[in-house]
């Protein structure tokens, strides 16, 4: 698909009067930030001892640490305060409309990044395209397909009706460009409020004129992300807070783009409210994040200053979203943090006199006995709303996962690509001295190189992809077992049901011991997976390290190649997926009365439940199976890629013979001082790697 884009150019977003206190909170990234800057000064080094070749590949490794963007995805009840705690997350109230009608399905993402200028601010909005657009027309999307799968006539029919209601109003506001509009993209050199509600918040008025239209909502309906850029130089570092639109829109988009989102994030904020807590009604929320490890998930209770005694009220909320969690298979030992935007937000804006005595005096009581606060005579106004806030609790707990999470993979991965950078560099080094003093070492033969480079990336591939065959299919017959197990097992409690007590009775069962079996059979091929990954990488540099001691005759107690470790496994967020045993509309009722006969139930029964849950098993074993299986090979493939480039070029320069050419590749003046400042970043990356 060919996308448009449309772009528009207005000044930069102004700032809050208080953003510097976005940076309380985030001192738990200098363990993360100090070593990047280590490893990014090492591979400065190493660029500028190397060739052309050499430098670009330092380069890229510096880019990718300067620039990682860890994301957090936001999820949260109705009426929680999720959009106004983002708001206030970001340094921008009111910048995203908390109140969004629930047609709309837009994933915003946020880059907040210190490392560019306000001029570089700037917003992309992209549309569905005409094929996603069409599925939900054809077949009112999922809420449609469950009713149509349970033959609940009258529901399709109410879905169909909303499906033609949403098709005119797009209609109507967008005129006869509407069609052409299908898979555009709209980019903009800057961002603000009123902005952002053209494309994510519907309102009830527009204009007639496409090209000049500022009415709020406009394109909203047809929306299906909106990136948002801005320079925020109170953060330590980039950042990507993604926004999602939640679970309960009428046709079940939102859910399928939440489940997206949070599966492309490696951490999860649930957003609940103080006064609702969590409960078996949020039981589509719950099922989003059951599948995801406890520590990729925090669990945000905002609204906290509308308690009137917090520090009795706090403790028994945090139990009963413990026992909810429990008693639901969620995330029970998720870390929990209370919080409110409100109080965020009169601290970024500078006014305090928002907050009335009582509600604050509550607040710092209660912070103050958590410990988030320990001498407010010493804060200002501002930054002792802020702190009590808990805005700098999430920042911490965010931090902290970087940290130990997906900040120090990415610092491995660097790491070890540079050592294997400088192994090569030092390589270099041992050939040409070895050169300069016994001229009797045997010429190395480009074509012999050559060939065995290619024999172990013919090797390495088809080990991964025999080791993955192997994996891919014991995952499938897993799947399967459980699939079966569940259906006979759920079929043979409907007839129990009602052979006890007749079909006047609606029966009820709990899906959840399917999402237990196919969540464990991805476990255990996760598991599967990974170990044959690492497996494969760590032969692949042991071929790479025969190479250089068979043909560069280097020392084996200075060098060695560093396999890259095996990419994570994703959690399996699509098992939250709503299926027709989670719904207790009337639709269910309706399909249950109409059966008669126990035959009939059954049947009918297993024939909709199998339909229902044949497209997680078949995403289970063939996308998600794909994704891992791609992200494997693709770190496989670019480290062959870099060995084979660096082997290529030393063997090179070391077969020509000359001193001076081999020399080049660790720069041909200064080869002592050079020498040294290799050894020094080797020693760095040593420390980093391990």
């Amino acid at each position: 698909m060919k996308v448009e884009t449309r772009i528009m150019e207005q000044d930069a977003a102004p700032a809050v009067g208080n953003a510097d206190l976005l940076g309380r909170g985030f001192e738990g990234l200098q363990p993360f930030l100090t070593r990047s800057r280590e490893l990014r000064q090492a591979l400065v080094k190493i660029g500028k001892l190397g060739d052309k070749a050499t430098n670009r590949t330092a380069r890229r490794l510096h880019h990718q640490l300067k620039h990682a963007e860890p994301s957090i995805t936001m999820i949260g009840q109705v009426k929680a305060g999720k959009t106004s705690l983002v708001n206030a997350m970001v340094g921008f109230p009111d910048l995203l409309p908390a109140d969004v009608n629930p047609w709309t399905s837009v994933v915003t993402s946020l880059h907040l990044n210190p490392h560019v200028t306000p001029e570089d601010n700037r917003a992309s909005f992209r549309f569905f395209d005409g094929e996603e657009w069409g599925r939900l027309l054809d077949r009112g999307g999922r809420i449609g397909e469950l009713a149509s799968r349970a033959g609940a006539e009258d529901e399709l029919e109410k879905v169909r009706a909303q499906v033609i209601e949403m098709r005119e109003k797009s209609r109507a506001r967008l005129g006869d460009k509407f069609e052409l509009l299908l898979g555009q993209q709209h980019d903009y050199g800057y961002f603000d409020s009123e902005l952002i509600e053209r494309y994510v918040c519907l309102g009830d008025d527009f204009e007639d004129d496409y090209e000049t239209s500022q009415a709020q909502g406009r394109f909203a309906d047809i929306t299906k992300s909106a990136e948002i850029f801005m320079h925020r130089p109170e953060m330590p570092m980039p950042l990507c807070i993604r926004d999602t639109p939640g679970v309960n829109d009428t046709f079940m988009i939102r859910e399928q783009i939440t489940i997206r989102a949070i599966r492309e994030s490696r951490l999860c904020v649930v957003v609940l409210a103080a006064h609702q807590a969590l409960s078996s009604v949020d039981m589509a929320l719950i099922r989003l994040i059951a599948n995801v490890k406890s520590r990729e998930v925090i669990i945000a209770v905002n609204r906290c200053d509308e308690l009137s005694d917090p520090a009795t009220q706090i403790p028994e909320i945090r139990d009963s979203i413990r026992k909810t969690l429990t008693d639901h298979d969620g995330p029970k030992d998720a870390e929990i943090i209370f919080c409110s935007a409100h109080f965020a937000t009169a601290a970024l804006t500078g006014q305090a006199d928002a907050i009335d005595d009582e509600t604050l005096n509550n607040m710092v009581d209660w912070a103050m006995a958590d410990g988030r606060i320990t001498a407010p005579d010493a804060l200002t106004d501002a930054e002792l709303l802020w702190d009590a806030s808990g805005l700098p609790a999430i920042f911490a707990a965010i931090s902290e996962r970087i940290v130990e999470g997906n900040g120090q993979e990415l610092l491995d991965k660097v790491a070890k690509s540079a050592m294997n950078l400088a192994n090569g560099l030092n390589a270099a080094h041992q050939v040409v001295s070895r050169r300069d003093t016994d001229r009797a070492l045997p010429p190395l033969a480009p074509g012999q190189i050559e060939g065995e480079l290619d024999r172990i990336e013919r090797d390495a591939i088809s080990a991964m992809d025999e080791a993955f065959d192997a994996a891919v299919a014991d995952f499938q017959k897993r799947l399967e077992r459980s699939h079966r197990g569940f259906l006979e097992r759920a079929t043979g409690s409907l007839l129990q049901h009602l052979e006890e007590h007749g079909d006047e009775e609606v029966w009820q069962y709990d899906p959840g011991g399917l999402r237990i079996l196919l969540r464990t059979a991805y476990q255990v091929f996760g598991r599967s997976a990974q170990a044959a990954t690492q497996k494969v990488l760590v032969k692949t540099a042991e071929d790479y390290a025969s190479v250089y001691f068979r043909l560069l005759e280097v020392s084996e107690d200075e060098f060695g190649i560093e396999a890259p470790s095996a990419p994570r496994i994703p959690s399996p967020v699509l098992l939250g997926q709503t299926i027709a045993l989670d719904l207790k509309g009337t639709w269910w009722s309706r399909w249950w009365h109409k059966r008669r006969g126990y035959r009939s139930f059954a049947t009918d029964f297993a024939d909709m439940i199998k339909a229902e849950t044949d497209p997680i098993v078949a995403s289970l074993s063939g996308p998600h199976v794909d994704s891992i299986r791609e992200a494997s090979v693709r770190t496989l493939r670019e480290f062959i890629s870099e060995q084979r480039g660096m082997l290529s070029r030393v063997a090179a320069e070391a077969a020509a013979g000359n001193a001076d050419q081999a020399d080049a590749i660790l720069s041909t003046s200064g080869a002592a001082e050079k020498r040294a400042q290799l050894q020094q970043a080797m020693a760095t990356l040593t420390r980093l790697a391990a």
